[in-house]
């Protein structure tokens, strides 16, 4: 049986899908369609209780979810890819580049952009909850800008985010760099360099595409 891939087009679970389409791994794929609630869905629950995407149901029936969780296993059973660096201190950096970006940038920032209803008080009336909600969009642009701006001082001027070969933290940091392109944020100069380099793959033009992206 082939391992199946829980996923939502365009979201942070394409970040999983470049990494399994860059090891050329086969796998079947369940889209779920989140403003649906097909992650809320007792069948789902009950591989994933908390309702996350992505997530992935192993050839063995277990199920991991949590995107680092994910992509370091991929990267672990997969050493020659070497989508994780050999030196310890080197993976430790990945590591800790994809909490940065799947914990502040995407957690943080975007959930506030995106999902802005989700940190307004109850019993606003409209005229307060459409201003509550395009003052938490705001503070949430803010947010992904100054969580950026930390990316920024660490990448280096050519290459990827580690160095000369494409990582588990490139492809974390990809989608929220997809999503700043999507909704016009402005990226510093290293990021949007480094977006560049990797929609410029083959492999991430073709995931892109079978998503649902031109």
């Amino acid at each position: 049986m082939n391992p199946m891939f829980y996923m939502t087009p365009g979201s942070c679970s394409t970040g999983i899908h470049i990494l399994l389409e860059t090891l050329e791994l086969p796998f079947e794929v369940t889209v779920l369609n989140l403003p649906a609630g097909d992650h809320r869905r007792p069948e789902y629950l009950a591989l994933n209780p908390k309702g996350t995407i992505p997530a992935l149901r192993l050839s063995d029936g277990r199920v991991l979810t949590e995107f680092q969780a994910i992509a370091y296993w991929l990267a672990r059973q997969h050493p020659r890819a070497r989508l994780l660096p050999d030196d310890p201190l080197q993976a430790a950096s990945a590591i800790e580049l994809m909490e940065h970006v799947v914990g502040s940038v995407h957690g943080q920032g975007y959930t506030r952009v995106f999902t802005p209803d989700n940190y307004l008080p109850p019993g606003l009336d409209a005229a307060a909850r459409s201003a509550g909600r395009d003052a938490i969009q705001a503070r949430g642009r803010e947010m992904v800008g100054e969580a950026f701006a930390i990316v920024e001082a660490r990448l280096p001027e050519a290459g990827f985010a580690l160095g000369a070969d494409f990582s588990i933290a490139d492809a974390a940091l990809f989608y929220v760099e997809f999503w700043a392109d999507k909704i016009g944020l402005a990226l510093p100069p290293r990021c949007a360099a480094h977006y560049r380099r990797v929609r410029a793959r083959p492999v991430v033009q073709r995931v892109l595409s079978e998503e649902g992206y031109r």
